[in-house]
């Protein structure tokens, strides 16, 4: 019998009675991170890493949860369990459990490069693999981290030359986060919508040392915020929150921006191909890397995907799943 088989409620170890990111209520839960299609409510017990707990907790409320550090193991059940950084988001992990030979590694969310805030990735060794493809197609190849941010940074100081506001909408968890540790806060101040500034606080709590932000009140008028920068998640775009603001420029930082035709559906001036996903050199490489005779594909392009690994020489399979790896713009 297989370590992992795949159910109605998510990943399920029978050995150690345990689910991995279930999406329906179990008894036990080891969860890789806080996004919502990942962490959900009504689980009775909870295991994630230290440093994802704080947003964990933030999102879900009064939770059972208990934490681990990246790299311990505990035994459950005969089964050794670990959790290793994803470079995803911070906290993020892949999980790893091992059992009489078989070396699982379920890889939640990942991205292969190191954005300058997330524990970076950790390539490990195993026997099955669980992937995403969330950008399992060719045409997904990102562009160094500093190039991208230095686009964005030119982007901000041409509206500011210009007298324009500058609107950039990231997911509220993650990428917001990355930008504001990686764009240039001598053009302006970065003004941040209150999703975004109330996780921010959650993980200045926790001792991440993110550079300043503020919030976005009514006390500030349009004039306030030319010059300098908005983050926001994209379902603000288009709401009456975007009526506080003039002659403003709009853009996207999203892996979807790769796309033809995606800025236009995003009703957006400009797009930034900038995700917190693998790309397909990426996602290729850390399956070659961690050496698995079976892969197993979720969430994504997994079709043509599982075809491609198959016509390279690796056993893989689709799962059928509840994640979705939009990340509210990936």
């Amino acid at each position: 019998m297989s370590l992992i088989t795949f159910t109605d409620r998510g990943l399920y170890c029978r050995q150690a009675d345990v689910y991995i990111d279930p999406w329906k209520p179990v008894p036990r839960a080891l969860i890789t991170h806080g996004h919502a299609d990942h962490a959900r409510y009504g689980h009775k017990k909870y295991l994630a890493t230290h440093s994802a707990i704080p947003v964990i907790k933030h999102r879900l409320g009064d939770i059972h949860i208990r934490g681990i550090n990246y790299g311990d193991s505990i035994d459950i059940n005969g089964v050794k369990v670990s959790f290793h950084p994803a470079g995803h988001i911070i906290g993020s992990a892949q999980i790893r459990l091992e059992y009489k030979g078989e070396i699982w590694v379920i890889s939640g969310d990942y991205k292969i490069e190191d954005d300058g805030i997330s524990e970076p990735y950790d390539n490990i060794p195993c026997t099955h693999f669980v992937t995403e493809c969330t950008f399992g197609l060719p045409i997904f190849n990102w562009s160094p981290q500093n190039q991208v941010i230095n686009e964005i940074n030119a982007w901000w100081q041409k509206n500011k030359d210009e007298g324009k506001t500058s609107l950039l909408t990231a997911y509220s968890l993650g990428k917001a986060q990355r930008l504001v540790q990686s764009l240039n806060p001598e053009i302006g101040k970065i003004f941040t919508h209150g999703a975004i500034e109330n996780t921010n606080q959650v993980l200045r709590d926790q001792g991440i040392n993110l550079k300043d932000t503020h919030l976005i009140t009514d006390e500030f008028t349009h004039k306030d915020y030319i010059g300098n920068l908005v983050i926001t998640p994209p379902g603000a775009l288009g709401s009456n929150w975007m009526k506080r603001f003039k002659n403003v420029s709009t853009a996207s930082a999203s892996g979807w921006m790769a796309m033809r035709g995606t800025r236009r559906r995003g009703s957006t001036d400009r797009g930034f191909v900038l995700s917190d996903h693998a790309d397909w050199k990426g996602l290729n490489g850390a399956i070659k890397s961690c050496g698995a005779e079976k892969v197993f594909v979720t969430h994504g392009y997994t079709d043509i995907f599982s075809k491609w690994l198959k016509s390279e020489g690796i056993d893989a399979h689709i799962v059928s799943t509840e994640y979705d790896g939009d990340e509210g713009g990936s």
